[in-house]
C-alpha cells in the first residue's frame, strides 16, 4: 500500500464499506467508526490520516470513581501485551485505547489487526475496568434496581459484588 494521505483514506473508506462498518467521515481523512461488542455494547474508534501515520483513538472508560491507582495499575500491566495501541489517560482521568501505524502499514489485513485489537481491548477490559473502578456504585445501583422490582440482567457480570455468597 502506498504511503500516501489520499490512498490511504481511500483504503479505510473501502475496508470499512466492504465490512459493513458503520462510520462517519467528519473530514477528509478522519473516520469515526462504531464497533460492536459484547461487554461494552459499543467502542467509537477514530482514525485520522496524517501525513506520516494513522492515528488511533477509542474511548474505554470515564475516570474511575474509586481504586484509580489500581485501576490504571492494572491497565499498564495489560499494555505489555497489546498491539499497535495502549490504555492511556485524558487530562480528566479517562480511559482511551491509543496508538499510531505508519502509512506504509495500512492494508486490509493491517486494519483487520488494528481494529480487532481495539475492541479485543476495550470490550475484553471492560468488565474488569469497571469491577475495580466502579464496585460501589455497581453495589448502589444493584440494590436500588432490586429494591424497585427492576431488571439487574445487564449487571449480572457483577452479582458477586452485591451479594458476596452468590
Amino acid at each position: 500500500m502506498t504511503g500516501r494521505p489520499n490512498a490511504v483514506s481511500d483504503r479505510i473508506r473501502a475496508y470499512l464499506d466492504d465490512n459493513d462498518l458503520p462510520y462517519e467521515e467528519s473530514a477528509p481523512g478522519t473516520f469515526v467508526v462504531t464497533l460492536p461488542g459484547e461487554h461494552k455494547l459499543k467502542t467509537t474508534v477514530s482514525l485520522v490520516v496524517g501525513d506520516q501515520a494513522l492515528s488511533v483513538n477509542a474511548f474505554v472508560a470515564r475516570n474511575p470513581d474509586e481504586n484509580a491507582e489500581g485501576v490504571y495499575r492494572w491497565l499498564l500491566e495489560r499494555n505489555r501485551r497489546t498491539y499497535a495501541v495502549a490504555f492511556c489517560i485524558d487530562h480528566l482521568g479517562d480511559i482511551y485505547l491509543s496508538g499510531r501505524i505508519p502509512l506504509g502499514a495500512v492494508d486490509d489485513g493491517e486494519l483487520d489487526r488494528l481494529l480487532g485489537a481495539v475492541i479485543e481491548y476495550s470490550d475484553g477490559s471492560f468488565n474488569t475496568i469497571l469491577e475495580l473502578g466502579f464496585a460501589s456504585a455497581i453495589k448502589r445501583e444493584w440494590e436500588w434496581r432490586t429494591s424497585r422490582g427492576e431488571s439487574t440482567a445487564n449487571l449480572e457480570a457483577f452479582r458477586h459484588l452485591a451479594d458476596p455468597a452468590s
